[in-house]
């Protein structure tokens, strides 16, 4: 690993921003495609300008021609049914809610096919416009057995759900491989679904219809090494999002990574860590000791979710806290999610997301310089 990969970055974030309200209504009306694009562009300039006015060293569009952080593949592949899928439970803190999942098209009913790129209509923009290092963000492989593979339904497609994986870690590999050939600094996978092994109850729900969940997550973590092996280049900074349910401002999944940490932070082929610690269900910093000294934990601490903006100094305390387990030159800061996983967004305005922005390049610069 290169020591500028190692310390580049100090003020990430992990890559969607809210959309504004014309664009998600031109995209729910089903509004012309010329028009549609227009207004895409339109404001990913804007939020490119606001990403370097920040203070910002890498730049994401904000996924704001996607619909979901997912859809880039979804949109990308047929063989979903888009009449179906497999209900989530989800929490504000207080009683659970039922949500559709609105963030793939249904279940696997067909082999998949793949019809087109999955970004490669939002890098050529990104590419001529972007003011430095871009951020390219996909969904990880294992995000779409849990959530896409039904049984009694699916099998029509693939025997089981490792069948249905491979053929997704195929399509992810083939385009993190040709995002590192075409020059991207910064490929990301966002990978949820390890908050599974974390929460007793999603412990229970994967025995029940995968199998034995040390198997499993054995096996995801073989599937998203597969798609970082493509994309590993001189210069290329490859990086792992983990995080426990970001819809609405709502999660799904509790529990500290004791679980998972030594096995993941030992075993995942990536640079950089983006790990959700923005409140208690996070648990300790104590699991970062398992972190070997050449990857970069980057600390999420500021709540995409809330309106409410975190303490500066407080977030230099926690910073100074964690540095106890990982040496401050391999630490960085970010929201602990997007502030838009699903096109609707969190539940806070556009002010308050440039305002947390602000927060953590600015704490940044404070702490690192």
């Amino acid at each position: 690993m290169t020591e500028q990969r190692t310390n580049a970055f100090r003020a990430d974030h992990v890559g969607s921003f809210l959309r504004p309200k014309e664009l998600l209504e031109l995209r729910h009306s089903g509004a012309d495609p010329e028009r549609l694009r227009e207004v895409e562009d339109r404001e990913i300039l804007r939020v490119l300008a606001k990403q370097q006015e920040l203070g910002f060293e890498l730049f994401t569009d904000g996924e704001f021609r996607r619909g979901g952080f997912m859809t880039d593949l979804t949109d990308a592949v047929e063989g979903f049914d888009s009449e179906a899928g497999v209900a989530r439970m989800w929490s504000t803190g207080g009683s659970a809610v039922g949500v559709a999942p609105t963030a793939v098209r249904g279940i696997v009913t067909e082999k998949l096919r793949q019809t087109r790129r999955l970004t490669a209509h939002e890098l050529a923009f990104l590419k001529q416009h972007s003011p430095g290092p871009i951020k390219m963000t996909l969904p990880s492989a294992t995000q779409f057995p849990a959530i896409a593979y039904k049984k009694g339904i699916s099998e029509s497609a693939y025997p089981n759900h490792s069948a249905f994986l491979a053929d997704v870690v195929d399509i992810v590999k083939s385009e993190t491989r040709a995002l590192a050939e075409e020059g991207v600094a910064y490929i990301q996978i966002d990978a949820p679904r390890y908050s599974y092994y974390l929460d007793p109850k999603w412990r229970e729900f994967l025995q029940a219809e995968f199998g034995e969940p040390e198997a499993l997550l054995d096996e995801a973590i073989a599937a998203d090494n597969a798609c970082f092996r493509a994309a590993r280049r001189p210069g290329v900074t490859l990086a792992i999002h983990l995080c426990r349910g970001n819809n609405r401002s709502q999660w799904y999944a509790a529990g500290g990574y004791d679980a998972i940490a030594e096995k993941l932070f030992s075993q995942l082929e990536v640079d950089r860590f983006l790990l959700e610690y923005d409140d208690e269900r996070s648990g300790t910093f104590e699991p970062l000791r398992f972190v070997p000294s050449d990857k970069t934990i980057v600390l999420g601490l500021v709540s995409s979710k809330k309106p409410e903006l975190e303490d500066g100094a407080e977030l230099v305390r926690r910073i100074e806290e964690a540095s106890q387990y990982v040496p401050l030159d391999r630490l960085a800061l970010s929201p602990q999610c997007g502030f838009a996983s699903m096109a609707e967004g969190n539940l806070l305005t556009e002010d308050d997301q440039w305002a947390k922005l602000r927060l953590v390049a600015d704490t940044a610069r404070t702490v690192w310089g």
